[in-house]
């Protein structure tokens, strides 16, 4: 999983700090940092702070699971 975030397009309206505290945070006025490659657990919440950015500049990329070979 890897968690993109044009900052370009980023406003600083902070929803994603609400929906994804672990993962997202504002540092001073306007300086969004974020974790690139959170572990799988926060998946759930990575989704809510996607859906939550006003601006949408979050993206989300999932690689497909590997095909199992039994």
């Amino acid at each position: 999983m890897r968690v993109v975030v044009d900052l370009n397009r980023c406003q600083a309206y902070a929803q994603c700090c609400f929906a994804a505290p672990d993962s997202f945070a504002l540092h001073g006025i306007e300086v969004l940092v974020y974790d690139p490659a959170p572990p799988p657990e926060r998946r759930r919440e990575i989704e809510r702070a996607v859906q939550a950015c006003p601006v949408r500049a979050i993206m989300l990329e999932v690689e497909p699971e590997a095909e199992r070979h039994d």
